[in-house]
């Protein structure tokens, strides 16, 4: 049974509603607010949140330290992936739902780590806390702990993903799609990372295009023809980079919705910006 990545604020209202009844399945809401340079974002969670929602710190449970060599977040040993998914209490039959407030580019990093970690049964809230306030839904301040511990095993390897040599081959036979936004893309800017530019060859395609005006997801049929604009119809290998692995798992989801796998390239931009010898384009074009 193929599990449908997203979920509405509506079918999660009424999950929270039958919390503690007898055929209910076991809801686990995992707050994964995250954006780049905000430190804030636990405070945030603490002044309101979905009910029962639990915090997941990206930088200490989705990924390891940062190095060179590896990029800026580096994907989570198993060990560390372990720790996480106990502490937030999941078990194998649970259905999780993620969320963050910036889009879903956060949220969907814990979408992709629990589903290549094994666990099927994970969903994205569509729209995330945006759309959940607006249509003045309930809020939980505080912080949640799980009840007890998880005790789901995680084993990696269920999702595909690439090498730093694999993502630099890949435009010869396939598409390497970056998703950053087009400045930082065409080199004209670079905020983060050592080098401007992009990896020769990789095609522009910037994760907010895939959302709708009210910051859902597109349909299917509109994300089939964005990326068919782009040359990928699922006839030949994609990977999907961001600046550090994170944000480049909302595209992979997006492709998913649209029909088409996709492989994620880790070390992503951080990484390959940071290496000598790679080599750097500049410009609109791949």
């Amino acid at each position: 049974m193929v599990i449908d990545p997203l979920i509405s604020t509506d079918e999660v209202a009424a999950l929270i509603d039958q919390r503690g009844q007898a055929d209910a399945p076991r809801l686990v809401l995992l707050d994964v607010r995250w954006q780049l340079g905000n430190d804030r974002t636990h405070d945030e969670y603490l002044a309101g949140h979905l009910p029962g929602a639990i915090y997941v710190d990206l930088d200490v449970e989705l990924a390891d330290p940062a190095a060179p060599e590896l990029g800026r977040h580096p994907l989570p040993s198993t060990a560390r992936f372990q720790r996480a998914v106990r502490r937030w209490g999941l078990r194998p039959e649970d259905l999780v739902v993620v969320y963050d407030d910036v889009g879903g580019i956060a949220a969907t990093r814990a979408w992709w780590l629990l589903r290549d970690a094994g666990f099927e049964n994970v969903r994205l809230l569509d729209g995330v806390l945006a759309k959940w306030r607006a249509e003045g839904r309930p809020l939980q301040a505080g912080d949640v702990v799980a009840g007890d511990d998880g005790t789901v095993t995680v084993r990696f390897g269920h999702l595909p993903t690439v090498t730093m040599d694999e993502a630099g081959r890949l435009p010869q036979h396939g598409t390497l799609v970056d998703i950053r936004a087009l400045e930082r893309y065409r080199g004209e800017s670079e905020p983060v990372d050592p080098q401007a530019g992009h990896i020769p060859g990789a095609v522009n395609a910037p994760t907010d295009e895939n959302l709708a005006d009210d910051g859902t997801f597109r349909s299917p049929n509109e994300l089939r023809e964005r990326f068919a604009g782009l040359g990928i119809d699922g006839t030949t290998s994609v990977a999907v980079h961001c600046g550090s692995g994170v944000s480049a798992t909302h595209t992979i989801l997006a492709l998913s919705l649209a029909g088409i796998d996709a492989a994620l390239y880790p070390g992503s931009w951080s990484q390959w910006s940071s290496t000598p010898g790679r080599p750097v384009t500049t410009g609109p074009l791949p």
